[in-house]
């Protein structure tokens, strides 16, 4: 792919612009009075996002008219209003997908209020709910913090990745965690195995430690993803150097011993910190590089990677994600580095929040 100018389409610095070494094009989509976590895609395209849980939102998730940019809790205000009756809404969401059915499944981790976690499901196209699956506390021990997830319609199983780092946990039990789509049974695997399980990377952004009093946080397994036909999973801890890869059948197998498992499970390329990670119908990956406000490409040619986009707003890329009805990538600018347990007790986030697009190389893969 030959080199191009890097140009933001909304004021920005021509100066700076040319300093990044980047292949990519990116713009502006939008800008939000909250920080944006994930984001998926209803059946007509219109965005729904998570707010980050790291900031403790009002409304957990959102969905944005894509035309008029005009925004409101999804799928309603109801369900982002705890209460004490029952526990149909929304406590703490970070995790969200959309399936080829225009189901959005939106992955409560419910720290925020005394319920079970649980995965929602929406259906955009009839505007109702679609199933929920309850996570037992088997599979949630109290350091669990699942994270993000792959929608795998074609095996029916949801596989997510859960950081460990829940409750002041250090992500050293770092896990999967299984929930079969038909039976709604769970299962936590490859607890604290040397692919889930974080590497002593610290995110270092601007040369500061992420850190909490003084001591640095090291997340385990978080980026995710799938490839189109669902053969394979990828994925890897934010805090490592390496993205592995795993055959989807094998991964679900109920039958293999985790040694017999582990022995399955390869190094696929090397990577940065990276929080976010999507895929495109060739196989391309992208991660959301969190220290160096960009968004990186691994090339499924010959798994090099090389920084795709760039801008000095992306503070803190999380969720990326490919719209299937405009052909873009979106990546949100959530700021978490900017948050008060890692600055002396006081937030040092600014408003607006930035929500970024761009083309892929290819087209992406919509539904994982």
């Amino acid at each position: 792919m030959k080199n191009v100018s890097f140009k933001i389409l909304v004021f920005a610095s021509v100066m700076t612009i040319k300093a990044q070494n980047t292949v990519g094009e990116t713009e502006v989509f939008a800008t939000t009075a909250q920080a944006v976590g994930n984001i998926s895609f209803s059946y007509t395209g219109d965005l729904v996002y998570s707010h980050h849980p790291f900031f403790s939102p009002e409304n957990r998730v959102m969905i944005m008219d894509a035309k008029t940019k005009e925004s409101k809790p999804f799928p309603n205000k109801s369900w982002n209003t705890p209460r004490t009756t029952d526990d149909h809404y929304l406590s703490n969401v970070l995790g969200i997908r959309n399936d080829k059915n225009g189901i959005i499944w939106m992955l409560d981790m419910a720290q925020r209020n005394d319920v079970t976690p649980k995965i929602v499901g929406w259906n955009t196209q009839k505007n109702q709910l679609e199933r929920i699956y309850y996570l037992p506390k088997s599979v949630i021990p109290a350091i669990a913090q699942p994270n993000d997830m792959v929608v795998d319609t074609k095996n029916g199983y949801f596989i997510i990745a859960d950081e460990g780092i829940g409750n002041g946990g250090d992500g050293s039990k770092a896990a999967f965690i299984l929930v079969n789509m038909k039976t709604g049974k769970a299962r936590r695997i490859l607890e604290g195995t040397r692919t889930t399980q974080p590497e002593n990377t610290p995110t270092i952004i601007k040369g500061k430690h992420l850190a909490v009093n003084g001591k640095d946080l090291l997340v385990g397994n978080d980026g995710i993803t799938a490839d189109a036909n669902f053969e394979y999973v990828y994925y890897g801890p934010l805090n490592g150097t390496k993205i592995y890869r795993v055959k989807t059948l094998d991964l679900i197998n109920p039958k293999l011993t985790e040694t017999e498992l582990e022995a399955k499970i390869d190094v696929y390329a090397e990577k940065p910190n990276n929080g976010g990670m999507s895929i495109d119908k060739k196989g391309n990956l992208y991660l959301t590089a969190l220290e160096t406000n960009s968004v990186a490409v691994v090339l499924a040619k010959d798994q090099t990677n090389q920084t795709l986009i760039q801008d000095p707003r992306l503070v803190w890329p999380d969720g990326v994600s490919y719209n299937h009805v405009d052909g873009y990538m979106y990546v949100s600018a959530a700021q978490v580095n900017r948050g008060a347990v890692f600055n002396n007790g006081q937030s040092t986030a600014t408003k607006p929040f930035y929500i970024f697009r761009f083309k892929p190389i290819v087209k992406g893969v919509s539904f994982r």
